[in-house]
């Protein structure tokens, strides 16, 4: 018999990004195998800040995916930059969480996504009280995140929310986090708390490996989200476009500073794709020399899902993010690594990749590492046994 299981998330598709991808494979590979998956969610609206067309106008919506039964519940919906809508949306969320605790069963065992940090503490504080096992799966390690991207300051809210992270690992059955830096984090605030390592493996077949055309310049890469921790608009005005063309897709908060700084400088060969749907993009990506990976600051904890799905699709890659998303490129061979934040660095280094040596076996060998050491399947197993 299989066993009930519920996921509380804020991000789902069809919403966008890494957050959504992450757990909606954690979703379906659950339900795939011995479990009954029921996940809550809000009215999908991120990364535009609008609930999306099909939504608007209700409280709940509930559909049925793949097997998995999916309730999409309300939010004020905002992307503003101002702290305080921001905190109304996540409260309204909270809300609605408590709403729907209050009046439907809620399965024994619970996975809960952190960040944001008060929807996480609102479902702790709820569902503790039903003596739930709950589950953390930990993505990003707020608030030392938006420390580091300078979105918070030390003052008392920050304290507020280290009182609020700590208030959830302490009632957390089990902690995932998708890097040894936030296992470390935890178990250095509560030594004996049980932690498991659950990186965001992709799970997708894989495609042929083909070579690229080239017109003497090499096709640099960038997919995924346009926000302030990626900083695609200052990498588009740093970079040397000598010898290369870069190619963005995506959407998100830099969007509108991209496009114009593409219209002031039409010279420069970058090019604006927009934003793609994830299995349309894999196949754009095969066409293309390398990606790139940025992050505009070195934040703890975090290592880019990228890199485990571009390993998949044997892209090489130009990681330039710092931390120990630098170590997963290095020990496994699946490109180059610069400076974080340093952009004379960033350019030296592309300056040192010849198209030539972009080979059919090196790409290869990057498809058979993500076969060998980046296997979702294998890591669900073991996850199973924990849960």
């Amino acid at each position: 018999m299989k066993k009930d299981i519920l996921i509380i998330t804020s991000y789902f598709p069809p919403e966008i990004g890494a957050a959504s991808n992450r757990i909606f494979q954690l979703a379906n590979g659950l339900q795939q195998t011995d479990f009954n998956v029921t996940v809550l969610t809000p009215l999908p609206n991120y990364p535009t800040g609008k609930i999306f067309d099909g939504y608007t106008g209700k409280f709940r919506h509930v559909s049925e995916e793949k097997n998995i039964i999916i309730n999409r519940l309300w939010i004020y919906a905002s992307n503003s930059k101002n702290k305080l809508l921001r905190l109304i949306a996540m409260l309204s969320y909270s809300f609605s969480l408590i709403w729907f605790f209050m009046w439907n069963k809620i399965p024994k065992t619970v996975i809960v996504q952190s960040p944001p940090l008060l929807v996480a503490f609102t479902s702790m504080l709820f569902l503790r009280k039903k003596n739930k096992t709950i589950i953390l799966n930990v993505s990003d390690l707020w608030p030392i995140a938006g420390l580091e991207l300078g979105a918070l300051k030390k003052n008392f809210s920050y304290k507020i929310l280290e009182k609020i992270e700590y208030y959830n690992y302490s009632k957390a059955n089990l902690v995932l986090g998708q890097s040894e830096e936030i296992l470390t984090h935890v178990n250095s605030i509560f030594a004996n708390k049980k932690t498991f390592l659950y990186r965001n493996f992709p799970n997708f077949k894989f495609p042929k490996i083909q070579q690229v055309p080239s017109n003497g310049k090499l096709k640099i890469v960038y997919a995924g989200l346009l926000g302030i921790a990626q900083g695609i608009h200052k990498l588009c005005t740093e970079l040397d476009y000598s010898n290369i063309e870069l190619h963005i897709y995506g959407s998100g908060a830099e969007q509108s500073q991209i496009e114009i700084f593409i219209s002031l400088n039409p010279k420069l060969p970058i090019f604006f794709h927009g934003r793609v749907a994830r299995h349309e993009l894999h196949p754009l990506l095969m066409n293309y020399h390398i990606s790139i990976i940025p992050l505009l600051n070195r934040i703890y904890g975090s290592v880019p899902s990228k890199i485990f799905e571009y390993a998949r699709l044997g892209l090489p890659m130009l990681y330039f993010g710092g931390g120990e998303g630098e170590d997963v490129i290095n020990n496994n061979n699946l490109g180059w690594v610069a400076t974080s934040g340093d952009y004379d660095n960033l350019n030296s280094v592309i300056s040192t990749i010849r198209i030539e040596s972009l080979s059919l076996d090196r790409k290869q060998n990057i498809q058979d590492t993500a076969v060998r050491n980046f296997d979702f399947n294998r890591q669900l197993d073991v996850l199973k046994g924990v849960i």
